[in-house]
């Protein structure tokens, strides 16, 4: 996956805002998993993956519908916010013990 940027966990929590609560954690994995497959094709053929893009969480975000983006006085949108950086901090934690 490329790195992750506030633009791409604002994307991701946008996206998680539009699916039930009970279904966000399974989301973002999913998310995760597109993106690096996507970064693994970009390395190996120098070109986009053809669905899922340059490998970046953002990318993959957009692929599906983005809620508008709230303040974080939403608490819902606080909460997608929180999936996305519990989520990525324990992927990052796993990759390093890889």
């Amino acid at each position: 996956m490329r790195p992750v940027l506030h633009g791409d966990v604002s994307a991701a929590a946008r996206a998680l805002l539009v699916v039930p609560q009970p279904d966000r954690e399974a989301l973002f994995t999913r998310m995760i998993h597109e993106a690096e497959l996507a970064d693994r094709h970009l390395e190996r053929t120098g070109k986009l993956h053809p669905i899922y893009g340059k490998g970046s969480l953002m990318a993959v975000a957009r692929n599906r519908v983005l809620a508008d983006e709230p303040g974080f006085d939403d608490l819902q949108y606080c909460q997608c916010f929180e999936v996305v950086l519990h989520q990525l901090a324990r992927f990052q934690a796993i990759r390093t013990r890889s």
